[in-house]
């Protein structure tokens, strides 16, 4: 049973895209939830909301890519 090297490879990198996506979203929620006097609150809680959702999905694609490079499916 040999691995495919390059869905391999394209896991890995879904995995590196969501690494920093998983401290920048909830730095982005936190700052948001210490500054709602601002007017920018909802935005940039949004943000944070969207940046943890999209590092989630990466982390979702690339376990599923590495698992199908593992197993040949």
């Amino acid at each position: 049973m040999a691995t495919n090297k390059e869905l391999l490879s394209k896991g890995i990198k879904y995995l590196a895209g969501a690494l920093p996506l998983l401290f920048i979203g909830p730095a982005l929620i936190y700052n948001a939830f210490m500054n709602e006097q601002n007017v920018w609150h909802y935005l940039v809680l949004a943000i944070g909301i969207i940046a943890c959702l999209i590092s989630m999905l990466l982390m979702y694609l690339g376990l599923k890519t590495i698992m199908k490079s593992l197993f040949n499916d």
